[in-house]
């Protein structure tokens, strides 16, 4: 009843106007774009940074090899989001922009912190000017500078760093898993076992590695990369 006053009102209908109760209900309602994602894990632990990203074939004729849902940001972060992918791959490209300029300007890798902000800057922008509206995404951003780094940014332009946080579908279940499990002084490999494991428990599609897309990026040597197919396929045969 309190929902269907507040459209009347016209408080869902303008990105600029609060609600009474302090709410912008188009940020709102992008949020729940963000829980309609594909389930996203990320986790960071003493040897560095994992993303693992469930991966679903929505259409037979999709070629699933091409379906990319771990992106590289820097040589140094790993990006993966849920949400629309379409807001997604645009802000995938602000934080590659970010950091590459970070690298020119200074000649060294940027700080993931700092690439972060730039993506969450521009969504908070979007949460205030008339004629736009929200990002439909949140972001899990995660690296190693001088230690590992992980963050999730949410459609609001709020950022916040995380020791594991989950986005998407399931991000509940796989939140409260993670807190029974989370332990930072484990190896990377066990890290991301624990992802995985999360992730399997909420998954209802086929247990096969191809429907898993992880990325780490080590702390020592700091280069992000992608697990292969196999590499998964093991992990998912000690789990």
């Amino acid at each position: 009843m309190a929902f269907g006053f507040a459209s009347q009102m016209g408080y869902d209908r303008a990105i600029t106007v609060f609600s009474p109760e302090g709410k912008l209900y188009q940020v709102e309602y992008a949020f729940e774009a963000v829980k309609r994602g594909w389930s996203t894990v990320g986790i960071k632990c003493k040897e560095g940074v994992a993303v693992a990203v469930e991966r679903k074939k929505l259409q037979p004729l999709i070629d699933f090899n091409r379906l990319e849902k771990i992106f590289f940001i820097d040589k140094h972060i790993i990006s993966s989001f849920a949400g629309l992918a379409a807001d997604g791959r645009v802000l995938v490209e602000v934080a590659r922009r970010a950091a590459l300029n970070y690298r020119f300007v200074y000649d060294e890798p940027a700080p993931v912190e700092y690439v972060t902000r730039a993506v969450s800057d521009l969504k908070q922008v979007y949460t205030q000017h008339g004629g736009v509206r929200p990002f439909g995404v949140a972001l899990i951003i995660a690296g190693v500078d001088d230690e590992p780094q992980l963050f999730m940014t949410e459609p609001s332009g709020q950022y916040m760093s995380y020791m594991a946080v989950a986005i998407g579908q399931n991000h509940s279940q796989i939140m409260d898993m993670l807190e029974e499990e989370y332990k930072y002084d484990v190896s990377l490999k066990d890290a991301i076992k624990m992802i995985l494991k999360a992730l399997l428990k909420v998954s209802e599609g086929e247990k096969k590695a191809e429907n898993f897309e992880i990325g780490v990026v080590p702390a020592d040597t700091k280069v992000a990369r992608k697990l292969s197919t196999e590499e998964i396929a093991e992990l998912l045969k000690e789990l």
